[in-house]
């Protein structure tokens, strides 16, 4: 056997075994990822829906619906869905909490995004705010979807349907409110069709 058959049988045989190795790995986590991200998103639903004794799922295109209940209670008392779009750096997908009439937001709740870090990163925390580190997902609790969410530079916001933007971080800012309006619109779309 000469050395370059020697190299091709020892470099196929070592790929092989990193091969098995990493596929053995994967079997080992994948459940456990799969089951942190599912109980991530069950304290999300919890968070942002309104005080729920259990859920109802509704899926339809692509999207969940999760519909909060009470026992004592036919009528839902909100609903919860995963909006998903792109930021400035990646996807960002935020559970938002809404009113029955998709006309006032109970609250969202950032379960993933990959924005710049200590700039973009502020849509979840912001640790140079002393006062509030979660000042620009807190602007999102009670406010009005009507006639869509807009966003406001270098000021206070004057509607009820505005949240100021990151300040060096204005294109992560616009996106959350693009993300939450493309959102809305096909959530409310999903229940009217599907739940009403």
């Amino acid at each position: 056997m000469n050395l370059t058959t020697k190299m091709i049988v020892v470099l196929t045989v070592l790929t092989m075994v990193a091969g098995g190795l990493l596929s053995y790995w994967d079997g080992i986590t994948s459940p456990r990822i799969e089951a942190y991200r599912l109980e991530q998103l069950k304290q999300a639903i919890a968070e942002v829906l309104p005080d729920h004794e259990s859920y109802d799922e509704v899926k339809a295109d692509g999207m969940i619906l999760y519909i909060g209940k009470n026992s004592n209670d036919p009528e839902p008392v909100g609903l919860a869905f995963e909006a998903i779009g792109n930021g400035f750096q990646g996807k960002i997908s935020i559970m938002v909490g809404i009113s029955l009439d998709f006309k006032k937001i109970n609250a969202i709740k950032i379960l993933e995004q990959l924005e710049t870090p200590g700039l973009g990163t502020k849509i979840v925390e912001d640790p140079s705010n002393k006062e509030d580190r979660f000042w620009f997902p807190n602007q999102f609790k009670n406010l009005i979807t009507e006639p869509q969410i807009d966003v406001v530079k270098n000021i206070k916001p004057g509607k009820p349907n505005e949240i100021q933007a990151i300040t060096g971080a204005t294109i992560s800012s616009v996106a959350m409110a693009t993300i939450l309006n493309d959102g809305i619109q096909k959530a409310k779309s999903i229940y009217q069709l599907k739940v009403q």
